[in-house]
């Protein structure tokens, strides 16, 4: 312990001496640690993290695969409520099982009215997850099936909106302006169902309470649920798929004869897995690019380090001569090392804080579970044993070339300055190639996400967001319980708002474009054959009011829009998008084409198609196109045709549209206030313009942009630095060579030419040996890049040249110094 202290003290001393190279190599980690303490704290929080649940591993999501059906992601399709109460009642592996919905509610007797978000579920749901409120209860099973009127309040929604009221229990709030009793409150961290980003967090939780609605057979072919639960001890979730199939199999039996030709399998997968599925390559990607920043600072850390311990030769030989063992050098060597790494370290812990901090804003919205990324002990753990591993890697390379010292032919040179020894050489050499080559694969990645997004932005989006301002509403039932209540307020919304000057007009839509929402609705067309093992029609539904199409700027390719006469009682219409209409009628003209919802057998009307309108994204710009069709909300009732039912409401909600000819900023106050003035409480919610929800919808692969594009810059910057250093110690251990040289005839552009060569010739190097390392990382990229090959030879040139660039400009001022190297006084000096 004495020795280490006396070590401590003595290499505290020599890089107080040093204080360029010190702060150089301390601020070096700080950046590369740090940048990699924060990623890995979100990749922790996101990923690797335990769902903040009793025994996360055994709860399990369970849902339905649609045979036939087409869906993205998974390709699940949710489950129905038929499906709910016999999974629940009849499945044998669960020691609970529950199913929910999302919904959305508008919240009053709180201060002013607000749509908040809630989680319709059933009692079996808080069962499985096995969390206790911090306050009161949870609704029971019989509370449920009752319909009694209960509610469970989030920690943040029981605080911001109930100021922590202690005496909350029992007291009543109103839900869409009915009655309801708060039984409990949730813990702080508490959060279900696991939603991506911020925005959509479920602020209350509410008792499913099926209505007589969703009970109704034609409404079992609803899979707008989930369900979730927890496995009982000893079985996997192989076998509770099993036990889910046989039941799935009891579902179909008792479908009605127009679900006859459904077919159902049941899917049993972990929560944590449906969580981050999503993310999962994204965060892959980050970790792995910032890794590669730190490699490149650890690799500049050590070719410093290199430096030292050859600038260092000289008192090395002397202290070996004294008789210091070579084991004490090596001590020395290494916690130097590990003094620096660790001050890198401890700064760089600072900067991920900060960091987080700042950006935790800036995430993206696709990132679940956001709320939980923060430096916890098990980050803090990762950053402090990255700082040693770093502190150990880096220092011993440069301990043993120190070791390596002669120390007769190093106090004979006594203090003559030459070239260091070739392997030296050769170990600093080819840690700048290394450098430049992992730059380059971050480079060339950088360029491809950017070329990616300029892609995207070109996107024909279908429509044009410039002026549009648009918001959400929906109406409660219990003041607008008829359809004629619905009918006047969506009437004097748009009459109201065609009114205000500057406007040139205002539509409702169920569907947003760029919201990434969709509403998938199977159908039938006349006279079309699907091919032999072809997926079920499936098509984005959207049912509108007013002007739609001329104020969201979509073009009419054929036919007309909706007018006035298509109201209910007259002859059923709607308007197909062009990737539709080529499925379907490739190559013919749709106009009085016919299809009807549903499957074949249901009794449904036919729908005669009198538009035909572009192309339209619904979600990103990068996101594939899809079928979609349009109906009138006033013959929405019809086109179901036996599917109706006495208590279904159209037109109850949506999103308002409005074009203006000032800017769409200036009409979001408009929006407000005419709805305030028809319904004073009514809350409006994604108040915002048509150009801001298209950003929305580009921030994900913004975000992977800027990110990668600074952790490229950061790598490169690194690179230029290290390839700089290398070149300017060659030209400083070589000034009696290059005096000689200048002696004997070389003109000083001969010695700017050959340091620049020198420095190209590391460059090149590195160059081949990264564009191989982006080959070998197209894999990974392929799944981050749109419109855009990962061999893109434009960006891969581009990538090159710039590294190549950027080497000889580094090489630039350490060969002009060489160049004016006076000879006779450098050979004076020797």
């Amino acid at each position: 312990m004495q020795k280490l202290s006396f070590d401590l003290k003595f290499v505290l001393r020599q890089l107080r001496n040093s204080p360029g190279f010190t702060v150089t190599a301390v601020l070096m980690l700080a950046f590369g640690i740090g940048a990699t303490t924060a990623i890995f704290s979100i990749v922790e929080g996101v990923l690797l993290r335990p769902l903040p649940f009793p025994d996360p591993s055994s709860l399990m999501v369970l849902s339905d695969r649609l045979e036939g059906a087409d869906l993205s992601g998974n390709g699940e399709a949710g489950v129905t409520v038929p499906d709910i109460i016999a999974y629940t009642r009849d499945t044998k592996s669960f020691d609970a099982l529950g199913g929910y919905q999302f919904s959305a509610y508008e919240l009053s007797g709180a201060g002013q009215a607000a749509q908040v978000n809630a989680s319709r579920q059933t009692a079996g749901v808080f069962s499985a997850l096995r969390v206790e409120p911090q306050l009161g209860r949870v609704f029971t099973a019989e509370e449920d099936q009752k319909h009694v009127q209960v509610v469970v309040l989030s920690y943040s929604t029981w605080k911001d909106r109930f100021n922590g009221n202690p005496q909350i229990l029992g007291a009543k709030i109103l839900l869409d302006r009915k009655p309801f009793v708060v039984i409990g409150v949730m813990p702080r961290n508490f959060e279900f169902p696991l939603v991506s980003g911020q925005l959509n967090r479920t602020e209350l939780w509410v008792p499913m309470s099926f209505t007589d609605q969703e009970l109704l057979p034609q409404s079992g072919a609803n899979w707008s649920y989930s369900m979730v639960g927890r496995l009982k001890p000893g079985i996997s979730a192989i076998q509770a798929q099993s036990d889910a199939q046989r039941v799935a199999v009891e579902i179909m039996r008792g479908y009605p004869p127009m679900m006859a030709s459904l077919r159902i399998t049941s899917a049993v997968r972990p929560l944590h897995e449906e969580t981050v599925e999503q993310t999962r390559p994204l965060l892959r990607t980050l970790f792995l690019a910032v890794a590669v920043v730190l490699l490149i600072a650890c690799v500049n850390l050590a070719g410093l380090m290199l430096v030292r311990a050859i600038r260092r030769q000289r008192e090395v030989a002397v202290r070996l001569a004294l008789g210091a063992r070579a084991f004490a050098l090596l001590r020395q060597a290494l916690l130097e090392s590990l003094v620096l790494s660790l001050s890198g370290g401890l700064l760089g812990l600072g900067l991920a804080a900060l960091a987080l901090k700042v950006g935790r804003s800036l995430l993206p919205e696709s990132l679940p579970r956001i709320n939980e990324i923060a430096l916890n002990w098990q980050v803090v753990g990762f950053a402090l044993l990255l700082a040693t591993i770093t502190g150990l890697l880096c220092g011993l390379a440069p301990a043993f070339a120190a070791l390596r010292t002669n120390v007769n032919s190093t106090l004979k040179e006594g203090g003559r300055s030459g070239t260091a020894g070739g392997g030296h050489a050769r170990l600093r050499s080819a840690l700048v190639v290394a450098e430049i080559a992992v730059a380059l694969v971050l480079l060339a990645a950088s360029g491809l996400l950017l070329r990616s997004f300029e892609k995207m932005r070109s996107v024909d989006l279908g429509y044009r967001p410039e002026h549009v301002a648009t918001a959400s509403y929906s109406l409660p039932q219990e003041q607008y319980a008829t359809q004629a209540s619905i009918d006047s307020f969506n009437d004097d919304l748009l009459r109201r708002l065609k009114q205000v000057p500057g406007v040139n007009g205002v539509g409702v839509t169920g569907v947003l474009p760029a919201s990434g929402n969709n509403n998938n609705q199977t159908f039938v067309v006349e006279g079309y054959v699907s091919p032999q093992g072809a997926p079920m029609n499936l098509a984005t539904t959207s049912q509108l009011i007013g002007d739609y199409f001329h104020t969201m700027g979509i073009p009419l390719l054929r036919g007309r829009t909706f007018t006035e006469a298509d109201r209910a009682g007259a002859p059923l219409v709607m308007i197909v998008n062009q990737k539709l209409a080529q499925h379907y009628w490739p190559n013919q003209d749709p106009i009085g084409k016919r299809l009807r919802i549903g499957t074949r057998e249901m009794q449904t009307p036919w729908l005669t198609v009198v538009g035909e309108v572009a192309d339209v994204k619904l979600g990103a710009p990068d996101d594939p196109t899809k079928e979609q069709y349009f109906s009138p909300v006033a013959q929405a009732e019809e086109e179901v045709g036996s599917l109706a039912s006495p208590t279904d409401l159209n037109g109850n909600g949506g999103y308002i549209v409005l074009r203006s000819a000032l800017p769409a900023e200036q009409m979001e106050n408009v929006l407000r206030s005419t709805v305030r003035a028809i319904d004073p409480q009514l809350p409006l919610t994604q108040v915002q313009t048509m150009e801001q929800a298209v950003s929305d919808s580009e921030a994900p692969r913004r975000f992977n942009t800027v990110l990668i594009s600074s952790f490229a810059f950061a790598a490169v910057l690194l690179a230029v630095l290290g390839i700089y250093s290398v070149i300017a110690f060659s030209v400083a251990s070589r000034v009696q060579e290059m005096a000689i040289r200048m002696a004997l005839g070389s003109q000083r552009s001969g010695i700017i030419r050959l340091v620049l060569e020198s420095g190209a010739k590391l460059a090149a190097i590195g160059c081949v040996l990264g564009l191989g390392g982006a080959a070998a990382a197209s894999t990974l990229l392929r799944s981050l890049l749109f419109g855009v090959s990962p061999f893109d030879p434009l960006v891969l040139t581009l990538a090159a040249i710039g590294v190549l660039a950027l080497a000889l400009i580094a090489s630039t001022l350490p060969a002009f110094r060489a160049a004016s190297i006076e000879p006779m006084q450098a050979l004076r000096g020797e």
